[in-house]
């Protein structure tokens, strides 16, 4: 299995491996190291190996270079301009106190001390000369750098429109060359691993396992290739100003998509999409983002914390809770700034990095709301104690913002609220709203829209168990559960297998 992270914290990535090594597969999951060191354990019965990867490839051609156009004066790009500007100021404090100490000599007069007081002034004279043309010179070159940060001047735009008229989809090898970083580093791991089935985790990993595959069929050994669509790539929030970003790695998925024997995805919507964006002969077979069914605690692990002990808040306080990634796009902000609308209510927000600056904006503008002892950001746990951490709650959150990719699929906080039995406040996303009006499990409010957030969130509050009482429904929980998914994936791998 390859995965393009750390694997902790990819609660799907971790599923898949550990299912597949206890249904009897030889699993080796390789992921990538977050401090350029190989780091190795088991998760369950399968064998996990983080490798560093180098991306020498990741910064720009141009970033070597002197911007001739926009920067003409500027320095190059070299680390030389912290330099000068650092050698100037040496230079101009070293006359200063020149200065200092030909005053305090000059006290007793001579002709020396006549000939150094101009020669010392022309050489200040000169520093503050220098200073202004080193300040010119370094202003010129980061107006060059900010200029191409997003690489969407005219220039950037013809440069991609001509690689790719010139070379289609395989133009992702000048757009985006650090997906080369990747394939050099797993690349190597994978040949001597020597596998029958590579199992490649979302669109970066997908070249990597389908060059895997051609170099072993060019052996004359097969290798078969499951390519797992988390998201659909052409329908993403870019979480880079690169423009060149998103066509290069569309171009990437499309030249190798024809490669993957079998694909996965995780919802009936994304699954359409796939078929018809990349022809696929089959649709792809849906696996659920589900959680265990069995969220107990296994022999050696250390007890589930308490949510609410975390946040410092007694049983009785109402409590709103968000588990997942945090961006802009996830709607975080609305539960912000609904508190002073929600008197005594609490909000704990689940991430991975709660010192990141984005929470951190969150905690401060509670702050400026005045609600600031209300709102609470504390790490995630390990995946399987995830349900019975958010139960703790009252109240799941999923407030995301209309983008394509959070349109057509049930994800995978959905499933962990669920089986924590949490009454959901969410956005009216396509796939969600739709299921949750379904279900009755919760409220649907119009996304980004503050009082409508506010009206679904006191709906629930007032009435938690009745909505609570649609997991009731027979069969609901059992068909969101890993267990049911993870049959799935094992019938897939035996039919490619099957010789």
């Amino acid at each position: 299995m390859l995965v393009d992270n750390g694997v902790h914290g990819d609660s799907r990535v971790q599923k898949t491996a550990a299912s597949a090594a206890s249904a009897g597969w030889d699993v080796v999951l390789l992921g990538r190291s977050p401090n350029l060191k190989p780091q190795s354990w088991q998760l369950g019965q399968a064998q996990v190996r983080l490798l560093p990867v180098p991306t020498p490839l990741a910064k720009p051609a141009h970033e070597y270079r002197r911007h001739w156009v926009r920067g003409p004066f500027g320095y190059p790009p070299t680390g030389v301009a912290a330099r000068r500007a650092q050698w100037v100021k040496a230079w101009r404090a070293d006359l200063e106190v020149r200065r200092a100490a030909l005053g305090l000599s000059g006290r007793s007069g001579g002709a020396r001390r006549v000939l150094a007081g101009p020669v010392l002034r022309s050489q200040l004279l000169a520093a503050r000369v220098a200073r202004l043309w080193v300040s010119f010179r370094h202003r010129q070159l980061n107006r060059a750098r900010q200029a191409r940060t997003k690489l969407d001047t005219p220039s950037d735009r013809f440069y991609t429109f001509f690689w790719q008229k010139l070379h289609g989809d395989r133009a992702w090898r000048r757009l985006d060359p650090t997906l080369w970083d990747y394939e050099l580093a797993y690349g190597p791991e994978i040949d001597k691993l020597a596998p029958d089935l590579v199992h490649a985790h979302d669109f970066r990993m997908l070249g990597v396992g389908a060059r895997a595959k051609i170099r072993a069929h060019g052996k004359g050994r097969r290798v078969r290739l499951v390519w797992d669509a988390h998201e659909y790539l052409p329908g993403i929030k870019r979480w880079t100003d690169n423009a060149r970003w998103l066509p290069a790695n569309i171009g990437h998925e499309r030249e190798y998509s024809p490669h993957a024997d079998a694909v996965v995805t995780v919802s009936e919507g994304l699954a359409d999409l796939l078929r018809e964006r990349h022809r696929l002969r089959e649709s792809p077979t849906v696996v659920l983002n589900a959680p265990n069914a069995d969220h107990g605690p296994e022999a050696g692990d250390d007890p589930v914390p308490e949510l609410r002990e975390l946040c410092g808040i007694a049983p009785d306080v109402p409590l709103l809770v968000y588990s997942g990634a945090a961006a802009e796009q996830r709607g975080l902000g609305i539960a912000v700034e609904a508190l002073p609308q929600l008197p005594g209510v609490h909000v704990a927000l689940v991430v991975p990095r709660p010192e990141a600056p984005y929470i951190q904006g969150l905690l401060k503008r509670a702050a400026e709301l005045g609600v600031s002892g209300r709102v609470h950001a504390v790490p995630y746990v390990p995946h399987w104690q995830v349900v019975p951490f958010l139960s703790g709650a009252q109240v799941g959150l999923i407030p995301i913002h209309h983008w394509p990719n959070h349109e057509i699929a049930l994800i995978t906080k959905f499933f962990e609220y669920s089986h924590a039995r949490l009454p959901l406040v969410v956005s009216d996303v396509r796939m969600m709203a739709e299921t949750v009006r379904a279900t009755g499990q919760g409220e649907v409010f119009r996304a980004e829209d503050l009082p409508d957030f506010v009206r679904a969130v006191k709906a629930v509050l007032d009435d938690p168990e009745g909505y609570r009482a649609a997991y009731d429904k027979p069969g609901l929980l059992t068909d969101w559960t890993w267990e049911a998914q993870a049959v799935i994936l094992d019938r897939l791998y035996q039919r490619l297998l099957s010789d």
